[in-house]
């Protein structure tokens, strides 16, 4: 049986994977025509082996490619080759997956220094002097 690694303890089951062959859109030629390379790649999250936690995350997305139902569409077809495309939707997949899983670290507010405050007002005071001399000269 063939895995997906998406993890050191994550892996999913590409039966759980859904992926078709479709004709890629644009230039080509006569190929283009008669050759499915372009991969349509469907995964339903909702009913994948994923822990709930990569579930959660996933379906908490704003992303164009999950629909409303929950399944994640991916169309592949960068490559000439139905093999690439093929290889090419899987990692997509499995980008999305780890970055969903990913925490951002939390922000903490900091405060400026003394030193930058001073330095900052200095400038300005500098700067309005500077403007101040380009006035008409008073007798």
């Amino acid at each position: 049986m063939k895995v997906l690694q998406i993890s050191s303890n994550v892996a999913l089951s590409l039966d759980e994977i859904d992926i078709q062959a479709i004709r890629a859109q644009g230039a080509g030629g006569q190929n283009v025509n008669k050759v499915s390379s372009a991969i349509h790649l469907r995964f339903d999250i909702g009913a994948s082996s994923l822990p709930m936690f990569y579930k959660e995350r996933l379906l908490k997305l704003k992303d164009s490619r999950i629909s409303s139902d929950g399944v994640l569409v991916i169309k592949a077809q960068r490559f000439r080759s139905q093999e690439k495309n093929r290889d090419d939707a899987l990692d997509r997949l499995r980008a999305i997956i780890t970055s969903a899983a990913a925490t951002q670290k939390a922000r903490r507010p900091t405060k400026p220094s003394r030193n930058s405050q001073k330095k900052r007002m200095d400038s300005k005071t500098r700067r309005g002097q500077i403007k101040n001399l380009r006035g008409k000269v008073r007798d």
